[in-house]
């Protein structure tokens, strides 16, 4: 399009610096924030077409053991996962407990793309590296998951802003957990989302969903950076279809890539973090088409008590008896 390359400089200046209206920095500043909670029993598992499965409990040593399980049901080839188990942690001072937590970390990420499957599989190569690169060197274990927050949020933007170089009009969503010992941080652009079901059945999401249907203070983010959020028209002056970003129609408000839809679709992520008891948990990550069809209560409910790789089976499995209540 004739535009894109316009569109492009414009959001990669929106991405670094800010615009009047809305700059990046309050922008970081509001989605690094963290959010420690006492939480039970963790699992990950799960998405959409596709899916990530796995449990984290309580080992003799108290370190985490962490169990995984995929299922996928892809129909437009344009949905990818990641999964790492082994990632190595830079070396801690002496003053951490390398017995309690070991210097590794897992890593479970979800990306739904769309217009193709390009930046989708661009950022699972190399969102992790980014998210490292921006990680100061010679933390402690505490100093580096203080600091995870604000990383990922310079790891997203850095890697939309270098896949837009490419020219490449498709974008993705993008839901990347991270678990460091008994520490998960989510940080997520999109609708692909995670929640966290508890011992004893308490469901907590673990992301926001970033579509302008639903998501009232990213519509208001939207027209207030300058941008139109309405539904497409047809012959007649009829309305159908979803809420959508003008120009682009894109229908989500956050995304990495998309060089074609203006400004406003930025990069920035919504970060959590969340500190479990030792008695763990169950995560599901998960594209849209699960959130379309099972609510996060449907989702929890029907793998509880599974092992994680049925756990991620059933949920993919679960999506096709109908829309969430």
């Amino acid at each position: 399009m004739s535009s894109s390359s316009s569109a492009a400089e414009q959001r990669r200046h929106h991405a670094v610096g800010g615009r009047e209206l809305v700059p990046l920095a309050a922008l970081i500043k509001e989605e690094s924030r963290t959010e420690r909670h006492a939480v039970t029993r963790s699992r990950i598992c799960a998405r959409e077409d596709g899916g990530v499965g796995g449990e984290v409990g309580e080992a003799e040593t108290r370190r985490p053991l962490l169990r995984y399980g995929c299922a996928a049901q892809s129909k437009k080839g344009e949905d990818f996962f990641l999964l790492r188990t082994d990632c190595a942690r830079p070396s801690t001072s002496s003053s951490s407990s390398t017995t309690s937590h070991p210097p590794t970390f897992a890593v479970f990420a979800v990306l739904d793309g769309h217009n193709g499957d390009a930046a989708a599989i661009y950022t699972r190569d190399n969102l992790l590296n980014h998210v490292l690169s921006a990680m100061p060197q010679g933390l402690s274990r505490e100093e580096w998951l203080h600091s995870l927050p604000r990383a990922l949020v310079a790891g997203f933007v850095k890697t939309d802003k270098e896949f837009q170089t490419k020219g490449q009009t498709s974008g993705t969503t993008a839901t990347f957990a991270i678990i460091d010992g008994w520490t998960i941080t989510v940080a997520s652009v999109g609708d692909s989302r995670c929640i966290l079901d508890a011992q004893g059945g308490a469901v907590s999401l673990l992301t926001v969903d970033h579509r302008l249907e639903e998501n009232v203070e990213e519509r208001e983010r939207v027209t207030a950076s300058g941008g139109e959020v309405g539904r497409l028209s047809v012959v007649g002056g009829a309305e159908i279809g979803p809420l959508r970003c003008w120009p682009g129609g894109l229908c989500l408000s956050r995304s990495i890539g998309d060089i074609d839809v203006g400004e406003f679709i930025v990069p920035v992520p919504y970060v959590k973090q969340v500190k479990l008891s030792n008695t763990g948990g169950r995560l599901i990550i998960a594209s849209d088409g699960i959130w379309d069809a099972l609510s996060s209560d449907a989702a929890a409910k029907c793998c509880r008590g599974l092992p994680a790789e049925l756990a991620a089976k059933q949920v993919v499995k679960e999506k096709s008896k109908g829309p969430a209540q």
